[in-house]
């Protein structure tokens, strides 16, 4: 059984994620398919959109194979997962950079590497059951494959909340984010990409759309523009002492589990990134820190203690946010040289 399929269809190109019981994670065969269908149909007229979906009601991707990449970096081989990083931001480029619609449909997990295929599309389908997210924190690694770029995009001082905590969005709240566009109930989804594949309509998507259920971000906003306005992770976290109450006490329940590196170096690449609308920029910036997470990061012992052991007691490196050094944040953020992440000639 293949993970992944891609074929034409009508005017469409598609792209299915095939992995309903791995929760569509996202593994190196796929991105390179994915990279491969999005060549191939960059110059064929008749392709006129694309159309991205999943199998499954619970995810339609739920990140990256990570099981694969902790045994490698176990083995003491940290190249192939930096190889796997590599390839999978070069494809989430060709996605955001692609010169035709692209219409994906996102139902239930949409989470990290589902993110960097789902959420650079230029039509985003949420519906009911859809909870997006960037975890990533919590395993020792940072809002990657473009995310973090979405996350500086996002009204006040959402991406640096996001970006910390991990909070998982409902539809409206990924609209309100910017991380979609349209609530669609999923009911109504078959019809409308089989109309979408027979005459590329995308007026079809406005007409099919709905308000989507209420979120919860809006009832935090004022708290989190107020709280997450620190230049580091030491000064939210002062400021979210300072707050008191039961959305503060939940927000450093969190910062409590997560990677304390992970989280501030999330943070800063939130700053950086604040104002500039560079995919390739992020992807960059966010690969000088995956390039390093084995040898010099949480990833390894996140991953042992999340998705391995189980045991949910990661020893991080840093004891917490308010005594990690500075430096030890601009070191994972350092250029690579020529080591760095690198893309084909500028298309667009």
């Amino acid at each position: 059984m293949t993970d992944i399929v891609t074929r034409k269809d009508g005017v469409a190109g598609r792209i299915t994620l095939t992995r309903p019981k791995a929760l569509n994670a996202l593994n190196h065969e796929m991105c390179l398919e994915i990279e491969a269908a999005l060549d191939a149909w960059r110059e064929d007229e008749d392709v006129r959109l694309i159309v991205i979906d999943a199998e499954g009601e619970r995810a339609f991707c739920a990140g990256g194979d990570i099981a694969a990449m902790y045994a490698a970096g176990k083995a003491g081989d940290f190249e192939s997962p930096r190889t796997f990083w590599r390839d999978e931001y070069r494809m989430n480029a060709k996605m955001a950079e692609f010169p035709r619609p692209v219409v994906a449909f996102m139902q239930g997990f949409v989470m990290g590497g589902g993110v960097g295929v789902g959420c650079h599309a230029s039509h985003r389908v949420v519906g009911e059951s859809s909870q997006v997210a960037m975890p990533e924190s919590g395993i020792g690694l940072i809002p990657d494959v473009g995310g973090s770029l979405l996350l500086a995009q996002a009204p006040g001082r959402l991406g640096e909340y996001l970006a910390v905590t991990g909070a998982r969005m409902n539809a409206a709240d990924a609209i309100l984010t910017g991380f979609a566009d349209y609530f669609v109930p999923e009911a109504d989804w078959e019809a409308l990409k089989a109309a979408l594949v027979a005459d590329g309509d995308l007026g079809r998507i406005d007409a099919a759309a709905q308000t989507a259920p209420e979120g919860k971000l809006p009832g935090f906003r004022e708290t989190i523009d107020r709280t997450f306005a620190g230049d580091t992770l030491g000064d939210i976290v002062r400021a979210l002492r300072h707050e008191g109450g039961e959305f503060a006490e939940g927000a450093l329940k969190i910062i409590g589990r997560n990677s304390p590196l992970s989280m501030a170096c999330g943070v800063e690449l939130v700053h950086r990134l604040r104002g500039t609308n560079s995919i390739r920029r992020s992807l960059e910036l966010e690969y000088r820190f995956t390039a390093r997470a084995m040898e010099h990061g949480d990833f390894l012992e996140g991953v042992r203690a999340q998705i391995i052991d189980k045991d949910r007691n990661p020893r991080w490196k840093h004891e917490g946010p308010e005594v990690l050094p500075a430096v030890d944040v601009a070191r994972m953020l350092m250029p690579l040289g020529d080591a760095g992440l690198k893309f084909e000639e500028e298309v667009g």
